[in-house]
């Protein structure tokens, strides 16, 4: 559009925050299309938590022309990168990678206290970065949980005496497997029948210890179709995580080693089957684009990875295919729908299944607050958006929601409110009358997972202060769900 060149040149020097192209501003025309797909702006109303405002700051500050002050921070931050407004986006504003260079800033100028920086160091660069460790503190949780001590803790409202939003971290735990259930796969699993192809499977890193359930249903079905499947052991963490929560560095490191350890298996595919993790493999190439010494090997292995359901969706599923007569509807991952484009083939092989009967979902692609670790920093608006999202399920009468990631389903599935006082100017929703309880399940496989009952019209709440905003318009309140 040569009007909004003329009106909106670009920068005569590169924009950068941290270290990172931020170029991605100048692109924006202003339309505003987006504000209308944007969980935060559809909940708050106001400008700067919508991506054009967020866009607004982003260019701001690498300009010089803002400080990172307090009301920015939380602006910017409030960004569940879901990447909504990239869908919709007629100029191809690369959303996504502006907001984690923005959020790799607030990190860098305002890292915090003593107290939150070990605490990051202690999950982005101890429990994420090194596997064992992630296992043993997952054998901790597990004791925890198993031996009472969790219920202990609860009943006696220790657990509310822990600072910030750690009573947060506490309530989303979720039901650690046992020690079988936690094994890692085979290092190789042969095709059944005749071989169609050679795989490579990312396990993940929370996704080993939560849910192995997931990734050996998600092995069975590949070897059924005729894949081999390797499983590297050496494998860590793809560096997702510590990307959306600003820490850039380990992100980087975490990338290349992923890139090391599967190029050694000499795969068709990298298979993914949690959404994160494949968004963000997928963008190795441009994360690591500024790299020389990376920069092609990154693009090459990017172009190989793929979400497992498309990767499945190619041909027809081998059969028999056992009957299933279930109601279910289908919740898109942020990161599969609008990170990974992908929309048609999770409908399509859940299609495939004798007995399954699929209806729709109203807001299907809008997050359910989960967004990586939002829901563990950003509480109040991750329970808001729950709240939206578990309305618009209900209302659809099924037996069961499928999605591909375990954020969602952690998010849905552990997230209850406990009770307690309701200030007078909180809205509370009627209670409904009984359902039958709505089920989390896994498009990649069988495992049941924890039932998601509605007790949201429970919930008690109270009602912060409305917050100004540098825009024009009123923040709306956020309801201050207690974890």
């Amino acid at each position: 559009m040569a009007h909004a060149t003329s009106e909106h040149p670009a920068s005569p020097t590169p924009l950068r925050l941290h270290g990172l192209s931020v170029d991605g501003v100048n692109q924006c025309v202003h339309c505003g299309l987006c504000l209308a797909y944007c969980p935060t702006f559809a909940e708050l109303g106001t400008e700067m938590d919508s991506p054009r405002g967020r866009i607004f700051l982003i260019k701001s500050l690498a300009e010089g022309r803002i400080a990172l002050t307090d009301s920015v921070t939380e602006h910017l931050s409030l960004c569940l990168d879901c990447r909504a407004c990239e869908t919709v986006c007629p100029a191809g504003v690369p959303y996504g990678r502006l907001i984690e260079a923005a959020k790799a800033e607030i990190e860098r100028q305002r890292p915090g206290g003593l107290v939150r920086r070990a605490f990051r160091w202690l999950n982005f660069g101890v429990l994420l970065g090194h596997p064992g460790v992630l296992k043993a503190a997952a054998a901790g949780l597990r004791f925890y949980q198993a031996s009472g001590l969790q219920r202990a803790v609860r009943k006696s409202g220790l657990v509310r005496l822990l600072p910030g939003t750690l009573p947060a971290w506490e309530a989303l735990l979720p039901p650690l497997p046992a020690s079988a259930e936690r094994q890692p796969l085979p290092a190789l699993i042969p095709a059944d029948g005749a071989r169609r192809g050679r795989v490579a499977l990312l396990s993940g890193c929370v996704q080993s210890v939560v849910f192995g359930a997931h990734n050996r249903a998600t092995a069975r079905v590949l070897a059924r179709n005729g894949f081999e499947v390797v499983v590297p052991e050496e494998q860590g963490c793809c560096g997702a995580l510590n990307a959306h929560g600003g820490d850039h560095a380990r992100a980087l490191d975490m990338a290349k080693r992923t890139i090391e350890v599967f190029e050694r298996q000499r795969a068709d595919a990298v298979i993914v089957n949690t959404s994160g993790c494949g968004a963000h493999m997928k963008a190795y190439g441009a994360l690591l684009g500024d790299d020389p010494a990376w920069a092609e090997r990154a693009r090459r292995f990017s172009a190989s990875v793929q979400d497992v359901a498309e990767f499945l969706a190619r041909e027809p599923l081998r059969g028999p295919l056992h009957s299933v007569p279930m109601t279910v509807t289908y919740h898109d991952p942020c990161h599969v729908v609008h990170g990974q484009k992908i929309r048609t083939q999770p409908r399509a092989l859940l299609a495939q299944i004798p007995g399954v009967k699929i209806v729709d979902l109203k807001e299907s692609d809008w997050c359910c607050g989960s967004a990586g670790i939002y829901n563990l920093t950003q509480p109040e608006m991750a329970t808001r958006l729950l709240h939206r999202k578990v309305q618009n399920v209900l209302a659809t009468g099924a037996e069961a929601v499928v999605t591909a990631n375990p954020g969602c389903i952690l998010h849905g599935s552990t997230r209850r409110p406990h009770r307690g006082r309701s200030d007078a100017s909180c809205s509370r929703s009627p209670t409904p009358r009984r359902r039958r309880p709505i089920r989390a399940a896994a498009s990649s496989g069988n495992c049941s997972m924890p039932e998601a009952t509605p007790w949201w019209a429970r919930a008690s709440c109270v009602t912060s202060r409305p917050t100004s905003s540098a825009s024009s318009g009123t923040r709306a309140p956020i309801p201050r769900c207690r974890p």
